[in-house]
């Protein structure tokens, strides 16, 4: 008796159609244009996850800078500060706390300039 794949075939098609759902005309609808599309999705979502990293970390700093010059400092100058001063807070905290909580982050600079001094 011979092997018959069409249940294979149908079951990788269906595989890249339902993962295309919501492109737009032959690329949710045609296998072959369907793969393509979704290939090259995933290899834009795998760098997308590197991106976004970079992306917060820049965001970070540049609310950190913002908050750290309304106290008279730079970013550069006040990392170096917290650092003296043997505060370990990460860039995420220290941005929340700029943004949220600007007495509680106005403290932490005055600690950092005096770590400088």
């Amino acid at each position: 008796m011979r092997v018959k794949r069409g249940l294979a075939s149908h079951r990788r098609h269906k595989k890249y159609l339902s993962a295309a759902k919501g492109f737009r005309g032959g690329r949710s609808r045609l296998y072959r244009t369907a793969r393509e599309a979704v290939e090259r999705s995933m290899q834009n979502a795998f760098f997308g996850r590197k991106q976004r990293k970079r992306d917060f970390r820049s965001l970070w700093i540049l609310r950190i800078n913002a908050g750290a010059r309304l106290s008279g400092l730079s970013y550069s100058r006040f990392m170096h500060g917290l650092k003296q001063a043997g505060i370990a807070l990460n860039r995420k905290v220290l941005a929340d706390l700029a943004v949220f909580q600007k007495e509680d982050f106005a403290r932490i600079v005055d600690l950092a300039k005096n770590a400088l001094k």
